[in-house]
């Protein structure tokens, strides 16, 4: 019998499973979007429950399409949005309040508290390689506790619970109230603010400083090893879950970046990029994180660098459900393609502020450079140019950080289908960027990471001997209008600076 390993890919737009075989090709897939909630300016928030009832049918949908049932799955990986924050009671599994996402802004004032404490923004980043900011778990946590009736009682008190998505999918897979799981793995956990980088275990005084009892967070696992049976009726009942990564060191191993200095960049909601550091920590001096890339059972912590930007893929998504300039995605290209160039036209999507490596929170989205010329061509053009320059941006600090040029960019991600991009992301950056056959490697390096736990991958050397290029794209920009429209980027960043003031 042909056995497969399943990986359950619960991200900021939807929730898919993903069916892989030993070759790390696809067998089958489903997927399913679920709501995007913008109660205010600044706060997104998802529905918990949906991604759950989500993730029930995705998983029997993927075994459905591929003709599989549960003994045909060896194991299951999970891979999620990371930072995407969750508070429920541990009794009844009822979420106290809405998943606080990753790009919500509202924690602004908690995180100002904290930096007042003493050391600014970089308080806490000599233990967790993190900056000070509303992107991180802890904060989000903080303001649950702090808004939510009764909340930090309950938590006090050892009735609540604290998770990012791997981890309340992870618990109500293997029980729920009755027994389940309350596990995550170094990656999520390094995302908190709240884990201390070199021991992988959560420090109790960052925890104090953010009023946030210890009994609520999961135990801090590897991201390789079984954590448990699925336990829920229906689809993959009875199959072993035995691998978590968050998503974009999940890229990063599907990517097979297994050795010092191989990057990868994932072109999603955001975009990340990661630079595999090694069993070394290394700490940036340019903006970036420090963060785990990912621990394999018994062995040591591997960690990199990431620069982390917010709005790339969600920028199109913008420009198709706020403004309708597109019915769809991939519309955005078709437009892009009818101009030469952006027309002087730049498009800085600071929605949720900046990201790497600025780290404002006081920024936000910007359009300059426009005149009576601009068409919608080249606002087209310039929402894709938008993503290429900020993770110039990121990978530029990135070379300076680790002090080795990157000589190749690794690409995955939905947007890597846009080839337009990619050849302007290999202009922009002047080296060759490189896109997989299998672009969705988030889902496959969840898979690589529960495979291994259980033998189906004997090792690292599987997963380099699958990775296979699809497409190579070269840099034809010179060099001097390379620097020249580079510039011109730089200058319309700036200009989004300072636009939230302590009074908004």
């Amino acid at each position: 019998m042909t056995s497969y390993v399943a990986a359950i890919d619960q991200g900021t737009t939807s929730t898919r499973c993903m069916v892989f075989s030993h070759d790390g090709k696809v067998v089958s897939v489903d997927q399913k979007e679920h709501e995007q909630i913008f109660p205010r300016a600044g706060w997104v928030e998802h529905d918990a429950e949906e991604i759950w009832r989500n993730t029930r049918e995705v998983t029997a949908g993927a075994l459905a399409k591929g003709d599989l049932d549960d003994k045909d799955i060896v194991a299951i990986g999970i891979t999620n949005q990371r930072e995407t924050s969750l508070v429920w009671d541990r009794r009844t599994g009822k979420p106290v309040y809405n998943a606080i996402v990753w790009q919500d802004t509202r924690t602004d004032r908690i995180c100002a508290e904290l930096e007042a404490l003493g050391g600014g923004q970089d308080r806490y980043k000599a233990t967790t390689g993190l900056p000070l900011a509303t992107y991180f778990s802890g904060p989000k946590i903080r303001w649950i506790l702090d808004n939510v009736d009764g909340a930090r009682e309950r938590a006090e008190a050892g009735d609540l619970l604290f998770g990012n998505m791997d981890t309340w999918l992870l618990w109500n897979m293997t029980g729920g109230p009755e027994g389940g799981v309350h596990v995550t793995d170094p990656t999520n956990a390094s995302r908190t603010l709240l884990m201390d980088l070199s021991t992988l275990s959560w420090d109790e005084s960052i925890a104090a400083d953010m009023k946030i009892p210890l009994s609520m967070l999961p135990e801090i696992r590897s991201s390789s090893e079984e954590y448990g049976k699925v336990r829920q009726r229906g689809a993959l009942a009875g199959v072993p879950i035995a691998g978590i990564l968050g998503d974009q060191q999940a890229a990063t191993f599907g990517q097979a970046c297994l050795s010092v200095g191989e990057a990868k960049n994932t072109y999603g909601t955001g975009n990340f990029v990661l630079l595999n550091t090694g069993t070394e920590q290394v700490a940036s001096q340019n903006g970036l994180l420090t963060t785990v890339c990912y621990k394999i059972g018994d062995k040591a912590p591997v960690y990199a660098l990431e620069g982390s930007i917010a709005v790339t893929g969600s920028l199109v998504q913008w420009l198709r459900d706020n403004l309708g300039m597109i019915a769809t995605a991939p519309e955005i290209e078709t437009h892009a393609r009818k101009v030469e160039d952006n027309g002087g036209c730049y498009f800085v999507p600071a929605f949720s502020g900046l990201f790497a490596p600025y780290w404002r929170a006081d920024a936000r989205g910007a359009i300059v450079g426009l005149t009576r010329f601009v068409n919608k061509g080249h606002l087209a053009r310039a929402v894709l140019e938008a993503t290429a320059f900020q993770s110039r941006e990121v990978i530029d600090a990135m070379n300076a950080d680790s002090g080795v040029p990157l000589k190749s960019l690794k690409v995955d991600g939905g947007m890597v289908g846009n080839e337009l991009l990619m050849q302007f992301q290999a202009d922009i950056l002047g080296v060759p960027v490189i896109r997989p056959v299998v672009a969705e490697t988030t889902a496959l390096g969840a898979a690589y990471a529960a495979g291994l736990a259980v033998g189906f991958w004997a090792g690292e050397d599987d997963i380099r001997r699958n990775w296979a290029k699809d497409k190579e794209w070269a840099p034809s920009m010179d060099d001097a209008a390379r620097e020249k429209t580079y510039a011109q980027w730089k200058k319309a960043v700036t200009r989004t600076f300072d636009w939230v003031s302590e009074d908004d």
